[in-house]
């Protein structure tokens, strides 16, 4: 680890966050972004002409266009990309763009409205001339299920296991979306009603999907300082790492699947797939929460493995028996998650982190958290540091 690493530990922090979650017809995604920036800085105690730094992200509006609409004037802008695997490394950079002295406080902005994958308007599924998530819509295979649903496959072909194995995970998550009050779904599910639910593509069922919904979504990072005189406890970003990227990275896969191009291996983390537990000065033992990508169920057993929380083949045994509820022993994704809170493209998994390290999630807080890690099964991972 370099000593630049070692002297950013702590140095910045979330100050404030906003979100809003459901459906709302009447909105556009620049408004929702809108109303999600305004609840942020309220959150923060910010007031506006303090935010010096952008971040907005492609589906939605331009950077330009949001600046107008708010009336601001920052010194850094940049427009990202809004899939879930680059939400970590914007918040990386915009903790490394208030670091180097570029901007005192940034909003990472995000507005959306829900998305019907698949429809013939649909041009995602061509990017990258077929589809970035395994599908192949020049073969029916057009939404990003079906990438996930043969990753899963070959995940039980090497290790054992069925769709069984995955209904823990999404009972879990809804216990916990039914203790928070903006989740789009809050209805009951048991194991029965889990077995019930349709095939979308095996051993993937309906419950095993994200939903999809509209929203706005506002994280502010400023220097840890500042945030120390925010309305709200700081959230300290201790470390990082972005996310890993080849020929031997399927996207919705964990290496050594043998998805596509992979090779068949059983994957095992190095020290460098772990960079975020050295930079931050703790390791998998010190996590209160997890928190990670769940837009389909069996990639929240490839985040288990990929960071070294089990080994390889035994996640499925390791989400069983409430161990990954909120009085268990790794509660992971306590706001119900993209399964059941809802889809903001992750900015809701991370506004979720940054609460619970401040301790402010209500029945589903988890005691005395304080070590919050966001990490998902491509290696990108954030951990964050309560003040409290």
């Amino acid at each position: 680890m370099t000593e630049v690493a070692r002297a950013f530990r702590d140095k910045t922090a979330v100050a404030g966050v906003g979100m809003k979650l459901g459906k709302f017809p009447g909105q556009t995604a620049l408004s929702l972004a809108i109303d999600a920036f305004k609840l942020a800085l309220d959150d923060s105690g910010l007031k506006r002409e303090d935010v010096d730094g952008l971040i907005v992200l492609s589906f939605g509006s331009d950077y330009d266009r949001l600046l107008e609409a708010l009336g601001l004037n920052v010194r850094y802008a940049h427009q990202g990309w809004s899939h879930g695997r680059f939400i970590s490394p914007t918040v990386q950079f915009a903790a490394m763009a208030v670091a180097m002295g570029m901007a005192k406080a940034v909003a990472i902005v995000n507005g959306k409205r829900g998305k019907a994958f698949g429809q013939a308007g649909d041009t995602e599924m061509w990017r990258q001339g077929l589809g970035p998530h395994g599908e192949s819509p020049a073969y029916g295979a057009l939404r990003p299920a079906f990438g996930a649903a043969i990753s899963a496959q070959r995940y039980f072909h090497l290790y054992g296991g069925s769709n069984d194995d995955l209904a823990p995970i999404c009972v879990a998550f809804r216990k916990h979306a039914r203790l928070n009050p903006d989740a789009v779904r809050r209805d009951p599910m048991t194991l029965e009603d889990y077995r019930r639910s349709p095939w979308i593509v095996e051993p993937l069922r309906l419950l095993d999907c994200c939903q999809i919904n509209d929203g706005g979504s506002c994280i502010i990072v400023t220097s840890a300082e500042r945030a120390r005189d925010c309305r709200k406890p700081p959230v300290y970003i201790s470390g990082m790492q972005g996310v890993h990227a080849g020929p031997q990275y399927h996207n919705l896969a964990l290496p050594g699947l043998g998805v596509a191009q992979q090779k068949v291996y059983k994957y095992k983390p190095t020290p460098e797939d772990l960079y975020s537990y050295r930079m931050a000065g703790i390791t998998q033992q010190d996590v209160d929460a997890l928190i990670t990508y769940d837009a389909f169920s069996p990639l929240v057993l490839f985040a288990l493995e990929r960071f070294g929380f089990c080994g390889p083949g035994e996640a499925r045994e390791f989400v069983r028996n409430g161990r990954i509820e909120l009085d268990g022993e790794l509660p992971i994704n306590t706001s119900g998650g993209l399964l059941s809170e809802g889809h903001l493209s992750g900015w809701n998994l991370l506004i979720e982190a940054a609460r619970q390290a401040r301790g402010e999630c209500g029945e589903r807080q988890v005691k005395d958290a304080r070590i919050v890690q966001y990490a998902c099964f491509l290696g990108e991972s954030l951990i964050f540091r309560g003040d409290r």
